[in-house]
């Protein structure tokens, strides 16, 4: 949050981005979102046995999210559609859970992002395709 504030301040967008600390959407006011981006824990029960010394200084609760690496995501999933606005949008970045994502949801139109570093990592998604 301190970096994210020291952005705000250098970019002078403070009218158009709210800064919100929460746990997903516990702390989020009653209002919803056209926007909603997220980078949750994605790192599976096996990769989190086998990381590399350098990441025990990140908490565990940062990196990991259950057996498959997906349970922050399918809370997002769910609770998204009471937090977007209609024509609101959802972008959230898994790592390499695509696959069982695809798997788990196969009626969601989930479009595939690529960054400078990952390919398919990343997934878009309209409020329309949540509801339902």
């Amino acid at each position: 949050m301190a970096v994210a504030k020291i952005n705000l301040d250098t970019y002078d967008l403070h009218d158009r981005i709210t800064l919100i600390e929460s746990d997903l959407y516990t702390r989020l006011p009653n209002k919803k979102y056209d926007l909603i981006i997220t980078n949750p824990p994605y790192v599976d029960a096996q990769a989190m046995a086998e990381l590399p010394p350098e990441y025990a200084h990140e908490p565990a609760m940062a990196l990991g999210s259950g057996e498959d690496g997906l349970d922050i995501v399918r809370r997002i999933l769910k609770e998204a559609p009471d937090h977007l606005t209609p024509n609101g949008a959802l972008l959230c970045e898994i790592g390499r859970g695509r696959d069982l994502l695809e798997a788990e949801f196969p009626n969601l139109p989930l479009l595939w992002l690529d960054t400078e570093e990952s390919a398919g990592e990343v997934f878009f998604l309209r409020a329309a395709d949540l509801v339902g």
